[in-house]
């Protein structure tokens, strides 16, 4: 069996393992967030945080109780890191730097996962389990927590009322993420993921010196960073590390992990507005979307320009002989267009071109499928901000899913799409301009500049991959790329939450000839345009600068 046709099977295995997810998966978390009973864990966890569930928040105190949890969150982390060199169970590690502590915990709490640290060097057991592990639940539930109060603004009206965040966030962690990573985990254990809390250990002798490697609770940790979008690996080689990712087998288990609750939170839309085929477009949109990146990345890379190329069956520079390049394609664009930014080979190390296509998954907002959560809300600010081209066209007022998109719905809109684009292109020009800030850089020129955009671009879309050249491990990007993860992850919440409130509050239009039908294909065709227009307008002449100029040349 050759190269690319194995690819092309465990695609297809793959798309018919999500299939078969989509319906119950997206019906369960429907039912979760759509319930009225309290589990008795869930009432204790209330009383203990002082929350009363059944009270219903506007979309202020919802923002509140995110961005207060997040902070404290941080806070904890931060600390964490800074005593760990006094705490049990941190292998000898010292405490970790403050510039590096900030960056961390940022990371991880804004479902970025950035590392500019070696993890098996530098983490011990304690923040690992007790901070970085905690954070890979959470934050993925406060990702879902505003999906789902988007959703619910379009399925109200008359009312500014979103639900409790504290209800939302405790039920997407002990009812959907929990039980979801320990099944994956014990896979994982049983495919040969390693499960322990075993020190540092010398595994031979490698000219003249020995290579040592430490335990952790791996497989459990990989499960809920695959699952919740995070990323952070355990080791520095991430997924490519064998005790994380051992197997072809694992290797295609963990981007259905990836991909399994974004894409099936479609369906948890459609049956909570109640038509389960405006889930199905928004399906659709992200389907296609998905399926032409993989087609286009595993083009770039299936390339053969040269002897090597052609010995090889591809281009295998940095990517793991397990997986080979279908497998590595498709895992490298499941994580750029998630919010994932776990890797099994080396984006620095692919094509120019391909590399571009890693990069421009990040800049579509990573909607397609997305994060937890961010990738719904991040498509339906995209369906609001569609439907108002469709309206402008035709000269009617724009609607969608029955309420009217008006002057403080696009203004909310706009802002969410401005904003990303802001950072990322504000911050990589700070980089280049400033005179310390290059000589991170391992490589010059095209590729050099490669390697700064995507860190910020990885940053501000909270993704958490990297090229691998780019030294990032200094006190201007631990202190910017932190800066560009939190204000990635909460301004944009900030427009979704104002937006949701918005739209609650109205009452619903009737529908009308003259209603555009945004569950039909024109409505996905108009949609995928839309995205891919936006995106190619903002970002264009920075890539050309980067991966197009290297890919070209």
């Amino acid at each position: 069996m050759g190269p690319v046709l194995a690819g092309v099977l465990q695609l297809l295995a793959l798309i018919g393992a999500l299939a078969l997810a989509y319906i119950p998966v997206g019906n369960y978390m429907a039912r979760v967030y759509s319930s009225t009973k309290h589990l008795r864990v869930e009432k204790w966890i209330y009383k203990a945080i002082g929350a009363n569930p059944d009270a219903e928040m506007t979309w202020p105190a919802y923002l509140r109780g995110v961005l207060a949890f997040s902070a404290v969150s941080v806070l904890f982390l931060y600390l964490l890191q800074r005593l760990q060199g006094v705490l049990p169970g941190s292998m000898h590690f010292s405490s970790v730097n403050p510039a590096q502590s900030f960056n961390t915990a940022v990371s991880f709490v804004t479902n970025t996962n950035w590392q500019s640290y070696y993890g098996e060097q530098t983490m011990g057991h304690v923040v690992q389990t007790a901070g970085l592990a905690v954070q890979n639940f959470v934050s993925a539930a406060v990702g879902i927590a505003v999906a789902v109060a988007l959703v619910r603004g379009f399925a109200r009206s008359r009312t500014g009322e979103l639900g409790n965040f504290w209800s939302d966030l405790v039920r997407g962690t002990l009812r959907i993420l929990l039980p979801g990573a320990a099944i994956a985990a014990i896979i994982l254990v049983a495919c040969g993921a390693i499960q322990n809390f075993s020190g540092i250990h010398e595994v031979g002798q490698f000219m003249g010196g020995s290579q040592q490697w430490n335990g952790g609770a791996v497989a459990s940790q990989e499960a809920i960073k695959e699952l919740g979008t995070n990323g952070g690996g355990y080791f520095n080689a991430n997924s490519a590390h064998p005790f994380e990712n051992p197997t072809p087998f694992t290797n295609l288990f963990e981007i259905f992990l990836i991909l399994v609750i974004p894409f099936s939170l479609t369906r948890t839309f459609g049956v909570m507005v109640g038509s389960v085929k405006q889930g199905y477009a928004i399906l659709a949109t992200m389907g296609v979307i998905w399926v032409g990146f993989v087609a286009l990345m595993m083009a770039t890379e299936f390339a053969h320009h040269g002897p090597a190329l052609q010995a090889a069956g591809g281009a295998m520079e940095g990517k793991e002989v397990r997986f080979g390049v279908g497998s590595s394609s498709i895992f490298a664009t499941s994580t750029t267009l998630t919010s994932t930014g776990a890797v099994d080979s080396f984006h620095s190390s692919f094509t120019g071109l391909g590399g571009g296509v890693a990069m421009l998954g990040m800049m579509l907002g990573e909607i397609a499928p997305g994060g937890t959560g961010s990738g719904l809300y991040g498509m339906l600010i995209m369906a609001v901000i569609a439907v108002f081209i469709a309206g402008l066209m035709v000269g009617r007022t724009p609607e969608y899913l029955g309420k009217k998109i008006g002057a403080r719905e696009m203004k909310l809109a706009a802002a969410y799409i401005l904003v990303t684009p802001a950072l990322v292109l504000v911050f990589s020009a700070a980089s280049m301009a400033l005179p310390t800030p290059p000589h991170s850089m391992l490589n010059s020129g095209a590729h050099g500049f490669s390697e700064v955009l995507y860190a910020f671009t990885s940053a501000a879309n909270n993704n958490g991959s990297a090229f691998a050249g780019l030294n990032a491990n200094t006190d201007w990007f631990n202190t910017m790329t932190g800066l560009a993860m939190l204000f990635g992850r909460f301004l944009p919440m900030i427009f979704v939450l104002a937006l949701a409130g918005s739209l609650a509050e109205q009452k619903p239009v009737p529908v009308t000839a003259g209603t555009l039908r945004t569950e039909k294909p024109l409505f996905t065709g108009l949609l995928v345009g839309a995205i891919l227009i936006i995106t190619g307008l903002t970002y264009f002449p920075a890539l050309a600068l980067g991966p197009l100029a290297e890919g070209l040349a």
